[in-house]
C-alpha cells in the first residue's frame, strides 16, 4: 500500500475518532479464513480453459488484493476498530472472492459488520461490490443490499485501483456510522 494511501486511511480513521468521541480501544476480532481445494479427474477443454482462468483470476486476488487489504486490516484494528480478512481466492468449483468485513469502533457500541468483496466475474473480471451497513443507533432503516463500485479486466488490476476502492469503502463505512 502507497504511503499517500496509507496518510489518507490514518486521515479517515483520526477524523471518525475525533467526530464519535470514540476512544482508541483494541480492536478486538481476526477472522481469516482460507479455503483450499483441487479439482481431480477428466475435464473438457472449455472446462480447462474455465480453471485456468479461475485460478489466474484466484492468484492476481493473492497477489494485488489480499496484501492491500491487510494493511487496510492493520491499520482499522490499529486504530480500534474491528475488521477481519475472509479469503476464498483459492476455494475449487466457486469463484476466488477475498472479502474485508469491517465493523467500526462505536461509542454506542451498536455498529453493524460491513463488507467489501473483490470477487472474479467471469465475463467482466473482477467486480468489486460493497455492503455498508449504519448504525441503528443513528436511527436509519438498516437494510442488506450490496452495490457494485467497480470492475476491472483481470489482467488490468493494479494496487492503486484496489486501494482506491477499499479508501472508499471505508470513508463511506466511517461517514454513515
Amino acid at each position: 500500500m502507497s504511503d499517500k494511501s496509507l496518510e489518507k486511511l490514518r486521515a479517515l480513521l483520526k477524523s471518525y475518532g475525533e467526530r464519535t468521541g470514540a476512544g482508541a480501544g483494541a480492536g478486538a476480532g481476526a477472522a481469516t479464513g482460507t479455503g483450499a481445494g483441487d479439482r481431480a479427474g477428466d475435464v473438457k477443454p472449455v472446462q480447462d480453459e474455465n480453471e485456468r482462468r479461475r485460478r489466474a483470476c484466484g492468484e492476481r486476488l493473492q497477489k494485488m488484493v489480499r496484501p492491500v487489504l491487510d494493511r487496510v486490516v492493520d491499520e482499522l484494528k490499529n486504530a480500534g476498530h474491528e475488521a477481519a480478512i475472509e479469503d476464498q481466492s483459492a476455494t475449487a468449483g466457486a469463484y476466488p472472492s477475498v472479502e474485508l468485513a469491517f465493523t467500526p469502533r462505536s461509542p454506542g457500541g451498536t455498529a453493524l459488520t460491513s463488507v467489501l468483496t473483490f470477487r472474479c466475474d467471469p465475463r467482466r473480471g473482477i467486480a468489486v461490490a460493497r455492503d455498508i451497513k449504519p448504525s441503528p443507533a443513528k436511527g436509519r432503516v438498516v437494510t442488506t443490499s450490496s452495490d457494485r463500485i467497480g470492475t476491472m479486466k483481470v489482467e488490468a488490476i493494479s494496487v492503486d485501483w484496489v486501494e482506491t476502492k477499499t479508501l472508499s469503502f471505508v470513508e463511506a463505512v466511517l461517514k454513515v456510522n
